[in-house]
């Protein structure tokens, strides 16, 4: 399936974008002042081929999972808080969960590794391992185990589409993700952990050394290939992480726009792009986030987020502060009248 999706993803429509880029330079109003607004919608145009695109309907896809590098000290809070938020995402009384019913976005949460068996209503089971192995001691999974969570992440998306979607934001829930981020990150730009590992979700700072150590000898200890993104996503990633990738395939696949959140996200879209480097035109960046690796992925992808709202909390809550933004783009483009059609021509 996953090489199959990657070989029908096609070129963003320039052709229309270059008939909304036109329209909108029309509008009745100065060219350029609505800013990004304008930018957006010329994009969203260029996404989905329609030259008044909406994002009316929206969807919050999370990738739920467990780390095994926990098992080293790297994350402040027990494993088993994975599990109680998977079941609270969904029900809308976590960060991300409040502001997607704010947004109106129907959240998928997807149980893509967590350990411990959920048997929930609201909860997908799509569950590929108990948990990532201790990658400290050897690959965190399998090649197979890798491609299996992108597949879930296509599979889920092209499932958010076809039930109405058309936007989509990506969310994530795994204790221990930052340490697993921060290897692909490390791997892939060749910088080394310890400039680039952040607190999480609170860790000490006076155990940042720690974690940047185990991040290191992972690296070390599995000698991921820079030029294979499976080898690199499977010996020292998460299964979230694979998961939002595959959501942002799938996206591209369905051709709808996808909203990336903060660091985890971010590193998650790197995987996206060197799978498909045409996945890239259909993200839309949200936030700048303050772990701090975020702006060296952002930066990797050359990407510009358009909120520096002091965040990190991840779960899909940044990017759902993007939606309302980039349907007021589309609405823009929908309901303002250019200055012919307001008759300016005959002042």
């Amino acid at each position: 399936m996953l090489n199959e999706v990657l070989a029908s993803i096609t070129e963003i429509d320039h052709n229309m974008m270059t008939t909304v880029r036109n329209r909108v330079e029309n509008l009745n109003k100065p060219q350029g002042s609505l800013g990004k607004l304008e930018d957006l919608v010329i994009q969203v145009a260029g996404i989905t081929g329609k030259a008044y695109p909406m994002t009316d309907k929206k969807a919050l896809i999370v990738m739920c999972a467990d780390n095994g590098v926990c098992d080293e000290d790297v994350a402040s809070a027990i494993q088993e808080v994975t599990y109680i938020q998977t079941l609270n995402i969904p029900r809308g009384i976590t960060g991300a969960g409040a502001i997607a019913k704010q947004m109106n976005a129907k959240i998928y949460a997807v149980d893509i590794g967590v350990m411990t068996d959920i048997d929930d209503a609201y909860v997908i089971n799509k569950k590929v391992m108990y948990g990532t192995h201790n990658m400290t001691k050897g690959p965190a999974m399998s090649r197979n185990e890798a491609i299996k969570a992108l597949e879930v992440g296509i599979e889920i998306a092209i499932q958010a589409v076809d039930e109405g979607a058309k936007i989509l934001a990506t969310g994530e829930m795994g204790i221990g993700n930052t340490s697993t981020t921060t290897a692909i990150l490390s791997v892939i730009t060749g910088i080394d952990p310890s400039e680039i590992t952040g607190i999480g979700a609170n860790f000490p700072l006076e155990k940042l050394a720690h974690k940047a150590d185990v991040i290191k000898r992972s690296i070390a200890i599995n000698k991921p290939d820079v030029d294979d993104p499976l080898d690199i996503l499977s010996k020292v990633g998460g299964l979230d992480i694979a998961g939002m990738a595959g959501t942002m395939i799938g996206a591209a696949y369905k051709k709808v726009p996808v909203v990336i959140d903060g660091f985890i996200s971010t590193v998650s879209a790197i995987i996206a792009c060197k799978l498909n480097p045409l996945v890239r035109d259909y993200l839309i960046p949200s936030h700048y986030s303050l772990e701090k690796g975020a702006k060296i992925a952002t930066n990797y992808l050359k990407l510009n987020p358009f909120l520096d709202m002091n965040m990190r909390l991840g779960e899909g809550s940044g990017a759902l502060l993007a939606f309302n933004i980039v349907e007021a783009a589309c609405y823009m483009n929908r309901e303002m009248i250019t200055f012919e059609e307001a008759h300016f021509d005959a002042l």
